[in-house]
């Protein structure tokens, strides 16, 4: 019998490349989200554009073609993956500016999406929280961060965005726990790779970092925000997917974290960046919004319950991610 799953965020970067996973593995999708995708069309069976804020919308899309056409309530998703959220790179989130929205926009989302759920008899739902949930004390030394699992209380996010994420992966564990909801939450670290949002405000670093360098002359210069010292570690997008599929497919609730332990500064991932593109290039340091000052995986968990955690190398994502980015500057 053929998979049933529905990827909410599905025009989103992970939640895109997460159809096409899908798919290959022989799933039936159905994708929702505010709009498609913007590199790429769509791999899903069945695309629904509409707002998840929206309670009506959740409920309808929440229901499997099976409970649609026969009225099956036992016939549900097999999984839902609850990736939507209003989120972007560190300009969006840490400019304070969009507080309001990032905490409305996302948590009233997953409050229609676990209520649902639960009503539809979903079989399982995977919802992706986030490193930026981690207290900010643990991360103020650049060589040392602590993200292990069990180091996300007493609470202190350095965003709204990550007490949301904290929220949420509350709410769900809430409803695990009162209504018998089969719940994964995984926090990812910094996912990244081709067909990501690479300009506008809402890009990630390596992103935004691979596009400096792509449209800089060599010889010139490209701006970074801060002195390039703050440490971070990018997973990139394949293996966040291994990771996703391998958790759901377990007996582990989570949260997990989902990421690289590969951890870089800001500056030699730039320099990662110029190696690939062949230039030389001097980095002007500017102010600008920052988050936590160190920030890398703990993958000690996840190796212990899935016999898993990613390895695959910095420097050959970015060659992936630059080279896309390039091509999309030339088509641009």
């Amino acid at each position: 019998m053929t998979k049933l799953a529905l990827v909410l965020g599905a025009g989103g970067f992970i939640g895109s490349h997460l159809v096409k996973r899908l798919k290959s593995e022989g799933v039936w999708v159905r994708g929702v989200d505010l709009k498609e995708p913007q590199f790429s069309k769509t791999e899903a069976d069945e695309w629904v554009t509409g707002d998840l804020r929206d309670p009506t919308l959740v409920s309808r899309v929440m229901m499997s073609p099976a409970q649609h056409s026969n009225n099956d309530p036992e016939n549900s998703f097999d999984v839902v993956y609850q990736l939507a959220a209003d989120m972007g790179g560190a300009g969006y989130i840490f400019s304070g500016e969009n507080d309001a929205n990032v905490m409305h926009n996302s948590a009233l989302i997953n409050l229609n999406v676990a209520h649902e759920a639960v009503k539809k008899n979903v079989k399982k739902i995977f919802y992706s929280s986030s490193a930026c949930m981690y207290p900010a004390y643990n991360q103020e030394d650049p060589d040392n961060p602590n993200c292990e699992e069990c180091s996300a209380y007493p609470a202190a996010p350095d965003s709204e965005y990550g007490w949301e994420k904290l929220f949420s992966e509350r709410l769900f564990l809430a409803f695990s726990r009162n209504y018998g909801l089969n719940v994964r939450i995984a926090r990812f670290h910094n996912i990244y790779g081709p067909e990501g949002t690479w300009r506008g405000g809402k890009e990630k670093a390596p992103a935004a970092i691979c596009r400096k360098v792509a449209e800089a002359e060599d010889g010139g210069e490209i701006e970074i925000w801060g002195d390039g010292e703050q440490t971070r570690s990018f997973l990139y997008i394949d293996e966040c997917l291994e990771g996703v599929q391998r958790l759901v497919n377990s007996n582990f609730t989570g949260p997990v974290n989902i990421g690289s332990d590969e951890m870089v500064t800001i500056n030699q991932l730039v320099n990662i960046a110029c190696e690939v593109a062949g230039k030389k290039l001097n980095k002007k340091h500017i102010e600008g919004p920052l988050g936590v000052r160190g920030r890398n995986s703990d993958n000690k968990m996840i190796e212990k319950e899935l016999g898993w955690k990613p390895d695959f190398k910095l420097q050959d994502g970015v060659a992936k991610t630059y080279n896309w980015i390039k091509q999309q500057i030339s088509k641009a």
